[in-house]
Parts: C-alpha cells; sequence; structure tokens
C-alpha cells in the first residue's frame, strides 16, 4: 500500500474554506525540530510580523510589529533561545525573517511549543505567505497573501488556530 502525505490543506474561516499550504511531510501527532510536518493542535495565535519595506501596516487586533533586518528565531534544540525571537547575528542556528523570498512579509507567531518551549518539539511553527509555486512549508501553516491580510485582519486576542487530520475532520 502507497502512502500519501498531503501538504494541501484548507483553513476554515468566517464560513470561507481557504486553500493552504503545510508541511512538506503533512501533519504530526508528534512534533520533532525539522520534521516538515504541520504540528496537529489548537495553537492560539501570539502576534504578527510584517515587512514595513514591502507592505502598509495590516490591520490586526493582535500585537504587531515590523520586522527588522536584524530579527531572527532560535531553532537550535540545543540554545536557550530555543523557539524564540532573536537579534542576529546569534550564535545557535536561527532562521531569519527578513526574507529576499516574500513568503515572511506577514508572519503570524503561533503559539506551539512556546510556553515554555521544549527542546527538540518544534519551533518557529507560523502562519505566513504561502510559496508563488505552491510549494509545501517547513512545517507551517501558510495563505496566498491576500487570503493571509484577510485573516490577520480579523484576528483578535484570544484566537486560535486548530490544526486537524483529515480523519477528525469526519
Amino acid at each position: 500500500m502507497d502512502l500519501v502525505v498531503s501538504s494541501l490543506g484548507w483553513l476554515l474561516f468566517d464560513g470561507q474554506k481557504l486553500p493552504c499550504r503545510l508541511g512538506r511531510s503533512g501533519i504530526s501527532t508528534v512534533k520533532v525540530e525539522g520534521d516538515g510536518a504541520t504540528p496537529v493542535g489548537q495553537w492560539p495565535l501570539r502576534q504578527v510580523f510584517y515587512r514595513p519595506d514591502r507592505l502598509i501596516k495590516p490591520q490586526t487586533g493582535l500585537p504587531i510589529r515590523a520586522i527588522g533586518r536584524q530579527d531572527g528565531w532560535c531553532d537550535d534544540p540545543a540554545h536557550s533561545d530555543y523557539n524564540r525571537p532573536v537579534a542576529l547575528p546569534h550564535p545557535a542556528s536561527c532562521e531569519t525573517l527578513w526574507r529576499d523570498d516574500g513568503l515572511y512579509d506577514v508572519v503570524v507567531v503561533l503559539g506551539h511549543n512556546d510556553s515554555p518551549p521544549i527542546p527538540g518539539k518544534g519551533s518557529a511553527i507560523f502562519l505566513h505567505v504561502a510559496h508563488p509555486d505552491g510549494k509545501p512549508t517547513q512545517g507551517c501553516v501558510a495563505l496566498p497573501l491576500g487570503d493571509l491580510l484577510k485573516v490577520v485582519r480579523a484576528c483578535r486576542p484570544g484566537d486560535t488556530l486548530s490544526v486537524i487530520s483529515m480523519a477528525e475532520q469526519g
């Protein structure tokens, strides 16, 4: 039997069904750093980051901050800054939030493995801009920019994003 892992999903929002991209390994109930899977669960929407040189400040009820060239996110499970925002350069492995490809022009930080972070259980799980060629994410959830801006505009403190398996959808 062949198992097919899909990186395609649906984001249900305000009565709409928006196509989204998930991790290259699909979704997982047991998230491990670097596995390429989007973690199953209900994740609080923590904060929005945006690129001020590419977009005007998006409207949202969530805390929002402009991304600068020095902004990163630590993805090194052995470092005390694991799964936290950091200033670059940084001595540990980090993602750069100021990206040339536009995928982080708008980023919603999801509250996955952050209270407190457990080393190796996944870091930098975001809702961000989808790749224009439809490529999967490294474990995040991604929407086309227009859809992402609509969702961000409606977000308020206390809102969550739920990632569920197809079996849970019934």
